[in-house]
């Protein structure tokens, strides 16, 4: 049984590598001819109203539990309420809501980017931003450019309300503490205002099977601690330094837009679930975005921002040849799914 389900896999690579080499040969044809003088498919700006999303939800769930005189009552004042706005002549403001969800390098900052910047051609200041974020932290460099990425609102005096879900801890703290109102959910992890660096060394190793290492550097800091060679005490205290001045900036930072906080208390690395972050100051009230959001949906226009990344033909053609091949497989494994003992 095993010999006659070996020898069928084996068929079945054979003809599925056939198969993908001809694919990839059409396909490589294809972008050769049309990629010529062709740039890559340019990235859009997506926009979604999702004002009546929650104003649908109710609507349907009265459908459904009230009876037509109830229904028939609230038709009526909702006409009486359009009406008395369409005689003020009056637009509602918006919310424009942007979700960042942060890895170690932040490598959403490149669509948070063209998401504040599309924002920025049109909000007023009457207007609002409204950032859901989640994130652990990462790289200071990555992190302290969205910041700045998301400064620029605060720059031209639009109002500012970031709201945490889940996670905004060290860099998405330090996102995070830009707001004009900073919400957390009961249960979301706030803080973690510290710094770390940490690495291993093999230097040990190296000597233990008699390998030899060489580093030239210009520069007495060019490097302090390293994988592979052998750290002294002069560079351990010097990479403390670096580690230090990067904490005291991430404090002045933070410190710049919550001066109220104690940060003797709160800059210690710790962090701290969201009741407890708004008893020591760290964010302003305890709410989640889908409660604030539905808050402001009878008030206001919500308007979902996203970077759309299109992908080029190239990268199309090459996700269908990886769809085709799966296909393939799990049709083989399907077929001959009563030999596998």
């Amino acid at each position: 049984m095993a010999v006659d389900y070996l020898f069928k896999f084996i068929l079945f690579l054979a003809e599925a590598i056939t198969v993908v080499v001809a694919i990839v040969f059409v396909v490589a044809s294809i972008i050769s001819l049309s990629t010529k003088g062709r740039e890559r498919t340019k990235d859009q700006i997506s926009v979604k109203n999702i004002s009546n999303k929650f104003i649908e939800m109710k609507e349907i769930l009265q459908s459904e539990i009230l009876d037509k005189k109830q229904l028939k009552e609230i038709e009526k004042k909702r006409k009486a309420k359009e009406k008395e706005e369409k005689n003020k002549e009056e637009t509602k403001p918006r919310s424009f809501v942007i979700n960042f969800d942060g890895d170690t390098e932040a490598s959403q900052v490149e669509n948070l980017r063209e998401e504040i910047t599309a924002i920025l051609t049109v909000a007023e200041k009457e207007d609002e931003v409204v950032i859901c974020l989640e994130s652990p932290g990462g790289m200071v460099h990555t992190y302290g450019l969205a910041a700045s990425q998301i400064n620029r609102i605060k720059q031209k005096e639009i109002p500012l309300t970031i709201i945490v879900d889940k996670v905004a801890a060290s860099g998405g703290y330090l996102m995070a503490c830009i707001a004009d109102k900073l919400k957390a959910a009961p249960f979301a992890i706030i803080g973690s205002i510290g710094v770390v660096m940490q690495l291993p060394n093999f230097n040990k190793v190296l000597k233990k099977y008699d390998v030899d290492y060489e580093m030239i550097t210009a520069g007495e800091y060019k490097r302090t601690l390293t994988v592979l060679g052998e750290n002294t005490e002069k560079a351990r205290v010097k990479a403390k330094e670096e580690v230090d001045e990067v904490h005291d900036l991430f404090k002045g930072f933070v410190n710049k837009y919550r001066p109220e906080l104690d940060l003797t208390k709160v800059a210690t690395g710790e962090h701290w679930f969201g009741q407890q972050a708004l008893e020591l100051g760290l964010i302003d009230e305890i709410e989640t975005s889908d409660d604030y959001l539905m808050s402001i949906s009878e008030d206001r226009e919500i308007f979902e921002v996203t970077k759309v990344e299109k992908l080029s033909l190239k990268e199309k053609l090459a996700a269908t040849a990886d769809l085709s091949f799966n296909k393939i497989w799990n049709s083989f494994f399907k077929k001959n799914s009563t030999n596998i003992q």
